[in-house]
């Protein structure tokens, strides 16, 4: 099939959403095709479907091919032909599969283009080209009670539909980082929500089921554009009035959180453009204003803050609990730099500055020294600005990371700039100088959850920096939500916890690892089966707490019965019973500890 240039897809403009009608009529014909995700797997097959998952198309074209043989196709493998499999379809064909919107319609709404089209008029022996990106997007249950929703998302063309690398103001669709922020943010009843760049609107869908207003802001207008079509495309399944949008959602066009500027939200969800682009100071500063500069690498709205190395994310991480309400959260993902040996001190221009006395930050390198001292420079401009009494609560959850080589490879390619071996080469390179030159070693990606405390409850913050790096329960938001609420009532109502009469939670097993001939277990791990499926060591007495924990009796009953059995006349039982209550109280906020009831 005919693809668009590079040039070409720069040149394609959002699609219009002012026609109302016209875009409920697009609605109607989706939904009458069945342009599903449940439908397209019966129709495709579930092989297909997943090779699609893997951005593979070849498994789906060759289905479709044979369906688009028939003299009336079905509308699904139509529209499946046009925008997600690069196949070529006619101008019949399409205005067949939309009989409500017609081949003008989609043409008036900027979803196609007519190949070769001189004269503007529809050629219904002629190819047709998609213009943007159209595909069905399944919305879970979020909430006890709630359905899923069919819903349908238009980006720009993905790497497989234009030729060269995609255009700098590329508007990206539906990623696997989108389908990670939302199964990941914990989905409770707020008044107020805000997006931080919401490209197409992919998080505001989510939003606006357990959110009375919501706001997506967004420094690419051409995105704001995109989200506003998908909102009213989607209008009735989001229980929204496509010609009073402003009721309930509000898009705004700036950089990061200026176009809210002094307001509050009870919960904040970002996907920020986090990705580290190789740039120096200089360079970084005439990026924020378009301009490259003599050798400055291009800028990719979507995914390139224009930061030198992750200070956007320092920059976030300071700022983001300024725009919370008292317990609000935000949850975002985000990647940080991680110090090659002998490098901590000078990583980040800022690096030495943002340290303050009495900070816990490692004195080695490890994954997480530059998000302590994110945290370490937000605690100290807090208490600059008399807000110390009210904490700010974060939880940094590491899932993956990479070397320079890896993370070069996978940014240069999720743009398609491998496409001119001789760029690809320069910039490939410009990645390792910059983190050789800086001092990084690793990059990790992860999530980010903060938490502003009411300006009632002090303390000190609840700070938690965890590496889990195999696969995991989701969606992961309920468990994100659970684990942050037990850390809140332990640190507030410790004895109460205790308490309580708890049981080892069901999907809690008991692995013990011993050499050969020896009496005892050296090692005692408890591993969760549901969740984040973390697998921690135990001591013997924290395992003879799991073990006799059968909701007969309150936690500190066992814990003092335990030290009881562990006092050898050696120990000091005082302080193994105060040692076995904070490991059992952190085996709550785990999870491995749930209660009796």
């Amino acid at each position: 099939m005919s693809r668009l240039t590079r040039e070409q897809a720069a040149a394609v403009a959002a699609p219009t959403s002012d026609d109302v009608a016209l875009v409920e009529a697009l609605r109607a014909d989706l939904a009458a095709a069945e342009f599903t995700n449940d439908a397209l797997s019966a129709v495709l097959g579930e092989e297909a479907v997943a090779a699609l998952d893997r951005d593979q198309i070849v498994p789906g074209q060759l289905r479709v091919q044979q369906l688009l043989q028939d003299e009336h196709p079905p509308a699904s493998a139509v529209m499946s032909a046009l925008w997600l499999l690069d196949l070529e379809v006619s101008a019949g064909q399409l205005a067949a599969a939309f009989p409500r919107t017609g081949l003008d319609g989609l043409r008036r709404l900027g979803l196609v283009l007519l190949a070769g089209a001189g004269s503007g008029r529809p050629d219904d022996g002629g190819p047709v080209l998609p213009a943007v990106d159209l595909r069905p997007y399944q919305v879970g249950a979020a909430r006890e009670g709630a359905s899923a929703a069919d819903l349908w998302v238009t980006s720009d063309l993905g790497a497989h539909q234009v030729d060269g690398a995609l255009p700098p103001e590329h508007v990206l669709g539906i990623g696997q980082a989108s389908l990670t922020l939302a199964s990941t943010t914990h989905r409770r009843r707020v008044a107020t929500a805000l997006d931080l760049g919401t490209g197409c609107g992919i998080q505001l869908f989510h939003l606006l089921d357990h959110a009375e207003h919501v706001v997506g802001t967004d420094l690419s207008e051409r995105a704001l554009a995109f989200a506003r079509f998908n909102l009213i495309l989607n209008a009735e399944a989001l229980g929204l009035d496509p010609r009073r949008l402003q009721d309930r959602v509000e898009l705004l066009p700036g950089s990061l959180l200026e176009p809210v500027a002094g307001r509050r939200f009870d919960l904040i969800v970002s996907n920020p453009p986090f990705v580290i682009t190789p740039r120096t100071a200089e360079e970084a500063a005439a990026a924020e204003t378009g301009d490259t500069g003599d050798g400055g690498e291009e800028r990719y709205t979507y995914r390139d803050g224009g930061r030198v190395g992750d200070e956007l994310m320092a920059e976030l991480v300071s700022t983001l609990p300024d725009a919370l309400a008292d317990g609000g959260t935000a949850q975002l993902l985000g990647n940080w730099e991680i110090p090659a040996a002998g490098e901590e001190d000078g990583l980040g221009e800022d690096a030495a500055e943002d340290a303050v006395a009495g900070e816990d930050v490692p004195a080695g390198p490890d994954w997480s020294t530059r998000p302590r001292r994110w945290l370490a420079a937000l605690d100290a401009a807090e208490r600059s600005a008399g807000r110390s009494a009210a904490p700010v609560d974060a939880w940094f959850l590491q899932r993956d990371r990479q070397d320079g080589p890896g993370y070069a490879e996978t940014w240069l390619r999720d743009a398609a700039e491998e496409r001119d071996v001789v760029d690809f080469r320069r910039r490939y390179a410009a990645y390792l100088r910059d983190f050789r030159l800086r001092g990084v070693a690793e990059v990790g990606f992860g999530m980010i959850w903060l938490r502003r405390r009411p300006a009632d409850e002090a303390g000190e913050p609840w700070r938690r920096f965890e590496e889990l790096t195999h696969p995991v329960e989701q969606p992961l938001g309920p468990t994100i939500g659970a684990t942050t609420e037990r850390a809140d009532r332990a640190r507030r109502e410790p004895e109460a916890v205790l308490g309580e009469r708890l049981v080892a939670a069901s999907d809690v097993t008991d692995e013990r690892h011993q050499r050969f001939g020896a009496s005892d277990p050296e090692i005692i791990l408890a591993r969760q089966g549901a969740g984040l499926r973390r697998v921690r060591p135990v001591s013997s007495g924290a395992a003879g707490v799991l073990g006799a924990a059968d909701g007969e009796f309150a936690a500190d009953q066992l814990i003092t019965a335990v030290g009881a059995l562990l006092d050898d006349g050696v120990v000091d039982v005082e302080a193994l019973t105060d040692s076995l209550r904070e490991e059992v109280l952190e085996l709550v906020v785990d999870g491995f500890l749930v209660p009796a009831e």
